[in-house]
């Protein structure tokens, strides 16, 4: 490693294994054939045992040494890497105000203007009313600093009676993920979550199948690996209760988790359990539906996402979106596009959910993007 041996460097490293810049760690960067060594702090992240090895890419130090990755082995003890920092989601200097009543003349006024006596300034406003069912609703999103109590109870005064009032912090919610086997909407939402792109804390991974643990290892993330073999459905779901209770999440993801959930369950976590599923439903129920598709000559495929109810995939619909497809698509094109667009609606959804967004209204979902 000529130009750097025994020196004392910061080395960044861009790697498509992983790595990005993150903590400063002490590492040792040894030449293959022994002679030179360097001690540097090196950015890394994702807490690999092995940096790289005879890839290729150049390390360029901060006083302009260059050093090539096939010429040398950097060695990362695991136990020095902590998890990779997550990003302040950029809302989260504001809060907001959530209203749900029954609609009547001069809400709006009257909610501003009880934000207005707290002396805050309103940065956005969006509200709704369902003719349908005579609700209004009202998100207002706000910076300054407010009793949270008081301004909520003087909120419900201003409104209807039983007005459902609910003063948010935009704080990362605490996400619970529950995976099977397929690994392309968990990867996502993990990636997503290592770079701040969601308003989210993954507290662990649950599975029904050990296959997902390496990818989950990556990113310095518990996994439980809860088998369903030999077990009722009560009984499995004990055992993920078991873990889960203890996490205390604010939602569970089902990122193509495939038990049925039982009603009882469900309940524990009422418009707190999200799920992806592709869009053929009802047509092409279970196995291989895009081989089904295919064999129907679909023009469109797509995904949605839902909050999860006792009615299997009957749930308020957060997120839909289909693309076209024709008859060039083998099965296999089909399948990896459902994929990719299951990926897409399943973050949009998650966004949307854990910015707080999302309004339930019977069945229906009233989303303020």
């Amino acid at each position: 490693m000529a130009g750097s041996a025994r020196a004392q460097e910061r080395l960044h490293l861009d790697l498509d294994g992983g790595f990005r810049a993150g903590d400063a760690q002490h590492v040792a960067v040894t030449a293959q054939d022994g002679q030179e060594q360097a001690a540097c702090d090196w950015v890394v992240g994702f807490g690999s045992f092995v940096a790289a090895a005879g890839r290729g890419p150049v390390l360029q130090t901060e006083n302009g040494c260059f050093a090539a990755l096939e010429d040398c082995v950097a060695t990362v003890p695991r136990a020095k890497l902590g998890p990779m920092p997550t990003t302040p989601h950029p809302s989260s200097r504001s809060q907001v105000l959530l209203v749900e009543c029954d609609d009547r003349r001069g809400l709006v006024h009257a909610i501003t203007g009880v934000l207005l006596r707290h002396g805050v300034n309103v940065v956005g406003n969006q509200e709704f009313v369902d003719r349908g069912s005579g609700r209004f609703f009202m998100r207002t999103e706000f910076d300054g600093e407010v009793d949270a109590g008081r301004l909520e109870t003087e909120a419900r005064q201003a409104l209807p009676e039983g007005a459902r009032v609910r003063l948010s912090d935009l704080k990362p919610k605490r996400v619970v993920v529950l995976a099977s086997k397929e690994h392309h909407c968990l990867g996502d939402i993990l990636v997503r979550h290592a770079y701040g792109e969601l308003n989210a804390r993954v507290l662990a991974v649950l599975a029904n199948h050990p296959v997902l643990e390496p990818l989950v290892a990556r990113f310095d993330l518990p996994f439980h690996c809860l088998s369903h073999e030999s077990l009722s459905r009560p009984e499995h779901e004990a055992a993920l209760l078991g873990i889960l209770e203890p996490l205390q999440p604010d939602y569970l993801v089902l990122a193509k988790y495939m038990r049925v959930l039982s009603p009882d369950f469900v309940a524990r976590f009422p418009a707190r359990i999200l799920n992806i599923h592709h869009s053929f439903l009802p047509a092409f129920a279970g196995a291989k539906p895009y081989q089904q598709a295919f064999d129907r000559g679909v023009k469109v495929i797509g995904a949605s996402a839902h909050f999860v109810t006792d009615k299997l995939d009957e749930g308020p619909l957060i997120v839909q979106q289909v693309i076209p497809v024709d008859h060039t698509h083998t099965a296999h094109d089909l399948s990896q596009a459902g994929r990719d667009v299951e990926q897409m609606v399943l973050a949009r959804a998650l966004r949307l959910v854990f910015e707080d967004r999302v309004f339930l209204c019977g069945n229906r979902t009233v989303i303020f993007d």
